[in-house]
């Protein structure tokens, strides 16, 4: 498995120490040959917020290329997904237990665990912001180290 994950982008906003940069995240068969023919191909164009302190040597429209870990990936995983999953079917166990089988109060209290989980990523957003971040590169960069 590769340790980087590359998309390249277009920069689209340019301030001094902050990049936005549009790329096109695309399934794995939008490259396929039929997918014009094919309704489960699909892609997506996304906005990411790149926080760099030579950001103002970019210039907007420029092609460039973002680099992030694939770890940086799986924990956002864990953390937009498994956790949650977890936190629900303790919190939804514990309360069907403790309410002697009312299935829909333990229904309420699970999701409602959600919202302090919720409150927690919210306050922690600037440590978030440092960990799921992207390395950015020019595009003749790129070439050059590859």
């Amino acid at each position: 498995m590769a340790e980087k994950i590359r998309h390249e982008g277009i920069v689209e906003r340019v301030e001094p120490s902050h990049l936005q940069v549009r790329i096109v995240q695309a399934s794995a068969c939008a490259a396929c040959g039929a997918k014009g023919l094919c309704k489960a191909a699909e892609s997506k164009e996304k906005l990411v917020d790149v926080f760099d302190a030579e950001a103002g040597s970019y210039r907007e429209g420029e092609r460039v290329w973002l680099e992030g870990r694939v770890a940086m990936g799986m924990k956002a995983v864990r953390v937009a997904f498994l956790i949650p999953l977890v936190l629900m079917l303790i919190v939804f166990g514990v309360c069907y237990k403790l309410t002697g089988g009312n299935e829909p109060l333990s229904g309420i209290a699970c999701l409602l665990s959600l919202v302090p989980y919720g409150v927690g990523l919210w306050l922690f957003r600037k440590r978030m912001e440092r960990e799921f971040s992207f390395r950015i590169a020019k595009d003749t960069d790129v070439m050059e180290n590859n």
